[in-house]
């Protein structure tokens, strides 16, 4: 049985809203193991100049638990 715990972050990129996510999964990659689902939870844009600036994504990362060894439910003999 597989249990996932949820990681928010928001995700910054000057190009893209996609640029943006990957790039939150990108950071979490190099501390977190596992990562098995991203959903992109709200979207909006940092406007100067009447000009898109800045894209911002508000990400929840999926990631499984691992357990230790060792540890966890012993089995009946």
């Amino acid at each position: 049985m597989a249990v996932l715990k949820i990681l928010e972050l928001v995700g910054t990129s000057k190009e893209s809203w996609s640029d943006a996510a990957r790039e939150a999964v990108n950071e979490a990659a190099k501390t977190v193991r596992g990562i098995e689902t991203v959903e992109v939870v709200h979207s909006r844009a940092v406007v100067q100049n009447n000009r898109l600036t800045e894209y911002q994504v508000q990400v929840r990362i999926g990631f499984r638990i691992e357990r230790a060894a060792g540890t966890g439910l012993k089995k009946k003999a």
